[in-house]
This record gives structure tokens, C-alpha cells and sequence, in this order.
């Protein structure tokens, strides 16, 4: 496994692979073939600790939740069980979302040092609920575990698992008022951002983690490879000083940039320290708790997150135990702050080659970019530019030499007497040998066809 990489324009066309009859080319650049950076292959076996909690994973790891999309009664008809049999496990109903889905707390331990984990905020950024799944199951399952007694007698471990269940129904970013709750800490306009207020403000944790998903097409600096996690220490105010806040979050992350180096090592990213006065990690940092944000990006060949879902459980379990063991206090900042930045995003497809055909028009040359609404996916793509593309950075690249596109009617804007392609449209169109639009080959609706896929 690998994490996603450009594929961009101006890279030897040796590394295209043929579709044979086709005529089509898709474009995918590897590190051997085209210098981007990328690893040749799976990183190497992960030494302990982290091979200890790679193998953890491993034997508690959960089935049926290998989509990254689900609802809450699915979450719940894996999860509810693993809770009801373990006597190490408690739930409490803190509130209720707009739409009125339970919102659950699941603590475990009885430990000194009080941990606050709350994940998908935002309704489709499910990686770290699926990995909390796993660590109910190993708290279940390894009670008597060296670890997990450590962190069962060092601290009180409390996750919010789906703060936003209305907008994980819909497998959307935002609630059911349409409100990004992550942009409600200071308003708390939404039910969701005055439980999770709630919920800190009883419970005062030492640290907090705030687990997300980011785009899969953010780069590692100023580097081609793409960013797997993103971690952050928010900052409480605009100076981004750092306080002894600050420092317990920035240490304990160097314990988690450590157990995932082995794991996804060259692709680990500082998100930007921007200061927000309406995102909950930032204000949550300010009123006194060691906040680390986690970013899930992407990996290549991993659509449904399965293999980030056992990276966040080693990072989380990592931190865990250092907190539990206070092993984490002098670790310093170096490995957080050394760091490269999330770089620059670039797009999903760029095709490249065509001749775009459009009624009442005369046929013209251009490029495409199209832009996924599930890159992971590649569905609901739609056109995010057109024209000379030519140093348009994308993960894929679809060569349609001498072949024609001809976009389908929802692609096309048919106002004030005129037709133009649009974008920010579906990219719907078909591909055809021949001007008139006789003799297609195959019609892209919002993803490449199956048969391509299949050939990369």
C-alpha cells in the first residue's frame, strides 16, 4: 500500500498503460517509472511497539464495518454487542443531534488522567469510528492485556465515537441544519456543538483528539507524495504561542508520529495552524485542554479506509499508553514540529487530448479536469475546468488522443439562447472515434466506466 500520488502532465508518456482497442491511455506514475517520490513498495515490517499494536488490531479488529460508509444503527449493530458483553465498558446518552439520533458517550478505565476522543463531526469522515470500533473490541476483548490494563488503571478514557449522525446518514460534512458543527464552537447554533461543549466542559479532560478526514489529493509539503495523516496541535489564540498545553499535545504526538512511521512513514503532514475563532479544536485548546487534531488522507488501493482505520488505532493506542504511563513528558517537540506542512491540493482526473464537441459550436481542443465528490470512490465527478491544462497537477491522468468528447445534456448550459459546457457541472459525456458522435466507445457519468478501472 502506498499513499496517493500525482500523476502530472509533463512526465514521460512511457509510463502509460495501454487499453488496448480503446485507444485510451490512463495515466498512473510510479515512483520507479516516473521519479514521483512514492514508495516502491508496502513499508517495512513495523518494529515494536508498533508490531505489538499492529498485531492487537489484527486479533480485535471488527467486521462489518468495511465501507466507510454507515449510519449509526449500523455503527451500532457492530459496536452495541462488543459494549453490552464487556463489564469495562459504559454508556451514557449526552444529548440528542438535530433529527434527534442519540448521541453516546463509551468510556472505559478509572484512571487519574481524564481523555476526551471525539470523531466524525463531520458525517462523512468515518476512518477514526471505525477505529474506535476496534479499540472498544480491544478493551473487551484484552482486558487483561499489559497495555490496555496500563491505560485501564492510568486513565479515564471518554469517546464521543459520531457526534453528527444525521449528517452520517446522508454521508455528508455537515448536520442536519446544514451547519458545520466544527464551525459552531463559538456560536453553538447546532445540538451537536452545545453536547460536545457539554461534555468537555463535565468531564475537563487533560487531552482531547479530534479526529477528521481530509482530502486525499493534499500533498507532504512541496513533495509529490500524498498526505496519509495530518496531526495538529490547534492554537488557543491568534499568536500561536505555545503554553504547557500546547507542549503535552505536541509531545504526545511525537509518540504517534513514532508508531506510525513504520506504517506510513514519509507521508505524515502538519495541518495548518491557522487560528480559528469557531473551530472547536482551537477554542477547546484555549479553554485548557491539549487538543490533537488527526487528518486521515488518503492511501492508494485503500477506497474504504481499512488501512488507515488500523494507522489511527496504532496512533490512538500510542498515545494512549504514554499518557497512561506518562512516558510521552520530555519526548519534546521536535518530531512534531520537524513536520512538513499540508502543501498543495491537486485535482482527482485531468483528461487530456480531446476534441470537445458541443452543439451549435465548432469542435475545439481542450482539457478537462474533473473533480470527485467521492475521490476515494471516483463517482460523482464534476468539471472543475476546461481548456489548456497543461501544468494542471491531478492524481490521474486519461489520455484521449484523437478521440471526441461529447457532453451529455446535464453537463451543458443551455441559457440566454446559447449551449455551453459548464463548469462545476456533471461530468457526463460520451467518448466517440467520429465528430458526429456515431461510433462511441464508452460514456464516462461522473467516474471512469468500470472497464477501465479495471485495466489500469
Amino acid at each position: 500500500m502506498k499513499a496517493q500520488t500525482s500523476g502530472r502532465r509533463g512526465v514521460s508518456h512511457s509510463c502509460r498503460a495501454s487499453l488496448g482497442a480503446l485507444a485510451l491511455t490512463f495515466v498512473l506514475f510510479t515512483t520507479t517509472a516516473c521519479g514521483s517520490g512514492r514508495p516502491e513498495g508496502p513499508p517495512s515490517a513495523a518494529p515494536s511497539p508498533t508490531g505489538s499494536y499492529t498485531d492487537l488490531h489484527d486479533q480485535v479488529r471488527l467486521k462489518g464495518l468495511g465501507k466507510r460508509r454507515f449510519d449509526q444503527e449500523r455503527y451500532w449493530e457492530v459496536v452495541g454487542p462488543v459494549v453490552e458483553k464487556s463489564d469495562r465498558l459504559r454508556v451514557r446518552v449526552v444529548g440528542e443531534s438535530a433529527e434527534g439520533r442519540p448521541l453516546r458517550t463509551i468510556s472505559f478505565g478509572r484512571g487519574p488522567l481524564s481523555v476526551l476522543l471525539w470523531s466524525q463531526m463531520h458525517g462523512d469522515e468515518s476512518t477514526a469510528t471505525m477505529a474506535l470500533a476496534d479499540l472498544y473490541a480491544l478493551v473487551a476483548e484484552k482486558g487483561n492485556h499489559r497495555m490496555v490494563r496500563t491505560i485501564l488503571e492510568g486513565l479515564t478514557v471518554h469517546t464521543l465515537p459520531m457526534l453528527n449522525p444525521d449528517g452520517a446518514q446522508r454521508f455528508q460534512r455537515r448536520n442536519a441544519q446544514g451547519i458545520d458543527i466544527n464551525r459552531d464552537a463559538r456560536a453553538l447554533a447546532t445540538p451537536e456543538g452545545r453536547v460536545l461543549k457539554e461534555v468537555r466542559d463535565r468531564l475537563e479532560p487533560a487531552v482531547g483528539f479530534n479526529l477528521h478526514d481530509q482530502g486525499i489529493g493534499t500533498r507532504v509539503g512541496r513533495t509529490d507524495r500524498g498526505v496519509a495523516i495530518a496531526l495538529l496541535s490547534p492554537p488557543f489564540d491568534h499568536s500561536r504561542a505555545i503554553n504547557d498545553v500546547r507542549l503535552r499535545a505536541m509531545e504526545v504526538m511525537g509518540v504517534m508520529v513514532e508508531s506510525m512511521e513504520p506504517l506510513v512513514g514519509g507521508h505524515i503532514a502538519k495541518y495548518d495552524d491557522t487560528f480559528n475563532p469557531r473551530a472547536f479544536g482551537d477554542l477547546i485548546t484555549q479553554w485548557g485542554t491539549s487538543t490533537i487534531l488527526v487528518e486521515s488522507g488518503g492511501w492508494e488501493d485503500d477506497p474504504q479506509k481499512q488501512y488507515l482505520r488500523k494507522v489511527n488505532f496504532v496512533a490512538i493506542l500510542a498515545a494512549l499508553e504514554s499518557l497512561a504511563t506518562g512516558s510521552y513528558e520530555g519526548v519534546g517537540t521536535d518530531s512534531y514540529q520537524a513536520l512538513p506542512s499540508n502543501g498543495r491540493r491537486i485535482g482527482d482526473l485531468l483528461i487530456t487530448g480531446g476534441t470537445v464537441v458541443i452543439p451549435g459550436l465548432p469542435p475545439f481542443r481542450a482539457d478537462l479536469l474533473v473533480n470527485y465528490g467521492k475521490p476515494l470512490l471516483e463517482e460523482d465527478g464534476t468539471i472543475g475546468e476546461i481548456g489548456d491544462l497543461a501544468e494542471v497537477e491531478a492524481r490521474d491522468t486519461l489520455s484521449l488522443d484523437g478521440m471526441y468528447i461529447h457532453p451529455r445534456d446535464r453537463a451543458l448550459d443551455r441559457s440566454d439562447g446559447g449551449v455551453q459546457i459548464r463548469v462545476g457541472a456533471p461530468a457526463v459525456f460520451t467518448v466517440s472515434r467520429k465528430v458526429d458522435g456515431t461510433d462511441p466507445l464508452w460514456t464516462f457519468r461522473g467516474g471512469p466506466p468500470e472497464e477501465i478501472r479495471r485495466r489500469r
